[in-house]
């Protein structure tokens, strides 16, 4: 019989975490959106992490988790206000391993724990299919400005089950 795969696990995000998850942002974009983004949109979208600091601040003004595999960060997602996914990413070396389905099934039970009865996320085009499959619509398409480059994205939505309830144990 083969090795398990080692299982992702999750904590909350330290203001230490803010570099290796810039690389993790970078990467993600390097590596996953060539098929949907030219070169120069996919540098214009990663140097949203130029500034570390303000990157860092962004991240621990949400609730942010990271998903990690033998202890090491190899995703991340915030949750912005109590119904709204502000990011998810996750390094090439840990897609298709649940790292992705493991964060956005956190947020969606936090903001249901919220009180939120829906939530949003403004998906990029190559990221649009995971949302999908999870029961996400597609509500409206938008360009957004990153530096002098504009990126299209899909805003999404998905209705949270038993959203607001209490006691339930998963």
């Amino acid at each position: 019989m083969g090795q398990a795969m080692p299982q992702p696990g999750l904590r909350p995000f330290l203001p230490a975490d803010t570099p290796i998850l810039a690389a993790i942002f970078v990467a993600s974009i390097g590596e996953l959106t060539g098929d949907d983004y030219s070169e120069t949109q996919q540098a214009a979208w990663a140097s949203a992490v130029d500034d570390e600091a303000a990157f860092g601040k962004r991240l621990g003004s949400q609730l942010t988790l990271i998903a990690t595999l033998q202890n090491s960060p190899v995703g991340f997602a915030s949750l912005k206000g109590a119904d709204h996914i502000d990011l998810l990413y996750v390094h090439p070396s840990a897609v298709l391993r649940g790292v992705g389905a493991m964060l956005c099934d956190a947020l969606e039970k936090l903001a249901g724990a919220r009180g939120a009865k829906s939530l949003t996320v403004d998906a990029s085009d190559n990221a649009q299919e995971f949302f999908l499959k999870r029961g996400y619509v597609a509500t409206r398409r938008s360009t957004i400005t990153m530096g002098d480059e504009w990126l299209a994205n899909t805003a999404m939505t998905k209705t949270l089950a038993g959203a607001g309830a209490s006691g339930a144990a998963t």
